[in-house]
This record gives structure tokens, sequence and C-alpha cells, in this order.
């Protein structure tokens, strides 16, 4: 167990465990990104998370893990929620960045690679390396997002992460394996 403290930095709490800082949990990063996102003129929903930009909703899920056969499940569906006052309704999510806390399983990266038409429209963002306090992340993108170019940028600069490409990857159809990241 360690002595826990919360300091203020960058107009952010942050904790501190036994002289280590700990990196903004996935929901906090998102909260940030959507105020910045603000400044662009883009919608954002105060209770979920999808950036507006030109009638195109970028949706952003995030999670622990995903069987590969749910995430080509939701893949091919491309949806997300949009709440409008006291109802909701299902619009088409242009493009998706799944936000993973924990290292996404070789099978569901190889499902994005199989499929040229994912990967016209989805992005994976490992985020468990800064979510454990390193100052790194991979990233998946070879969509035309303007939001997850801004999101890739807002990690840069506002959090100082440097992002390696998932795509650096070994891959052949028999065996599909991620080259390390640090």
């Amino acid at each position: 167990m360690c002595a826990q403290k919360n300091i203020v930095l960058e107009d952010s709490i942050r904790e501190v465990c036994d002289g280590k800082m700990k990196m903004p949990r996935v929901w906090e990063i998102m909260r940030k990104f959507k105020d910045f996102c603000k400044f662009h003129g883009w919608k954002t929903s105060e209770t979920e998370d999808w950036v507006e930009v030109d009638d195109k909703y970028h949706n952003f899920l995030w999670t622990r893990d995903v069987h590969p056969s749910s995430f080509k499940s939701i893949a091919s569906h491309m949806r997300c929620v949009v709440r409008e006052g006291l109802s909701y309704r299902v619009v088409e999510a242009y493009y998706t960045a799944w936000l993973f806390s924990e290292t996404p399983s070789e099978a569901l990266v190889k499902a994005l690679f199989e499929n040229p038409e994912f990967s016209k429209r989805i992005a994976l963002y490992d985020l468990s390396p800064l979510l454990e306090g390193k100052k790194i992340c991979g990233k998946l993108n070879n969509t035309e997002s303007s939001v997850f170019q801004e999101f890739e940028s807002f990690l840069k600069n506002e959090l100082k992460v440097e992002l390696k490409p998932i795509s650096n990857m070994e891959f052949n159809p028999e065996s599909c394996s991620i080259a390390n990241m640090a």
C-alpha cells in the first residue's frame, strides 16, 4: 500500500504514490480532450464520448478488453447514441476510436488488419502504458479522421505522450505479433 496524496498539476488533480506520478484515467483524458475540441467549434456531448464535425460522428469507445467476435460485430454496425434533451437517438458513427486500458489482443489487431473497411474507419489506442505512468501509448490509426489526428496531437502536446505505431508489426496471416513498444 502506498501513501497517496493529491497534487494540482496543469489544472488537474493527479495522484502521487510513493513519489511516482500516476497518469489520469481514461475518463479524465476524454473530458479534457472534449473541452479541447470545443475550441475548434466541434460539437461534443457531456454524457457520451463522441465529437461531431461536419455532420459526421467520431465515436470513442473505451474498454479494458473485447473479444474479437464482439469487436467485429460492433465495428460492423458503427453506431453511437446521441442525447437530445430527455430523448436519445442512434446515429451512424463515421469513425470509431477504441481506447484500451489493457494492451489489445493480437487476435483483435489481426481482425482490424484483415478487414480494410475497418482500417479506414477504426483507430486503436493502447493507453495501458500511459495509465501505468509511462509517457507512451500505442496507436493504430489509418483513418482520415481530423478528430483522431487532433486526439493524437492532444496526447503529444498536452500530456507529453510519445505515440508508438502499433503498425510496427510483424504481420502474416498465420501469426500477428505486436513488436515491443518500449
